[in-house]
């Protein structure tokens, strides 16, 4: 494990592999170990960074602004602290909206963009994500923190019986959407996903001129699979891989041909 200090508080991360740097941003709810194993997989010929977003995984809350744009700034930061002068971004759902932020914000330090499931729009999100995107929910997590803990407690148990709908293996990605979720505060619960929901890049994509490759997967119920034709449109030049047996998670239900997708995009695209 290890941290480093922003000037908004202390960021965890996880680094292995030598070669070129890659940084791997995380969804909404999740945190670096979602990443796990292609972490090992690109370390075979990256060196890769995979990190916490304030208030997800071991980062911690910190009392930060949790919007997507606070996001943005931290990758920045992230890549100045460590020296990285510029890198492809790999990011899944949330954090491929971060990613193509950061790229639009910070052109000259993003080489590639690859985004997995991710939300071009906000508007692409399902019921479930567009309810918990409501704004009431913020304050009131903050004035009763009590309740927000009740919430938490049987929103786990639903995310348990939910994963199974959303990757092949529901089990595995159960325990780790319960490990990832069970220490976060309303603020990074709620805050997050409000910005996300108000979020449209599709005005700015042209604006990229970097490759960009989008992975979507057919049976996505958290992320409208169709934001791959939005992603095109709004940026020509962008390639777009399309998984038929996958849903929101490609790299659990088809790992083999998602780590090879992603690496040869890295080598050629």
């Amino acid at each position: 494990m290890a941290t480093l200090v922003t000037e908004q508080g202390i960021v965890h991360y996880e680094a292995h592999g030598r070669g070129r740097p890659v940084l791997l941003l995380h969804g909404w709810l999740g945190s670096w170990a979602l990443w796990h194993s292609t972490v090992l997989e690109l370390g075979k010929e990256f060196r890769t960074y995979a990190l916490d977003f304030w208030g997800f995984g071991e980062s911690g809350d910190q009392g930060v602004d949790f919007s997507i744009n606070n996001f943005v700034m931290l990758v920045d930061q992230f890549m100045d602290r460590l020296g990285i002068p510029k890198a492809p971004l790999v990011g899944h759902s949330m954090g491929g909206t971060v990613s193509l932020g950061t790229a639009i914000r910070q052109p000259e330090k993003v080489v590639k963009v690859i985004v997995v499931g991710s939300p071009i729009q906000g508007s692409s999100l399902s019921l479930l994500l567009k309810m918990a995107s409501f704004e009431g929910w913020i304050e009131l997590s903050r004035s009763m923190p009590w309740l927000f803990d009740v919430f938490l407690r049987g929103f786990r148990i639903f995310l348990r019986g939910y994963a199974h709908l959303l990757a092949q293996d529901g089990g595995k990605l159960g325990k780790m959407m319960d490990t990832d979720v069970q220490n976060l505060t309303g603020g990074a619960f709620f805050e997050s996903i409000g910005t996300l929901r108000k979020t449209d890049l599709s005005p700015q994509m042209g604006l990229l001129n970097m490759p960009i490759l989008g992975v979507y997967g057919a049976r996505d119920l958290i992320v409208n699979p169709n934001q791959s034709k939005i992603l095109q449109s709004s940026a020509p030049h962008s390639q777009v891989a399309w998984f038929e047996k996958s849903g929101h998670f490609p790299m659990i239900d088809e790992p083999a041909r998602f780590h090879n997708t992603v690496r040869n995009f890295l080598n050629n695209g």
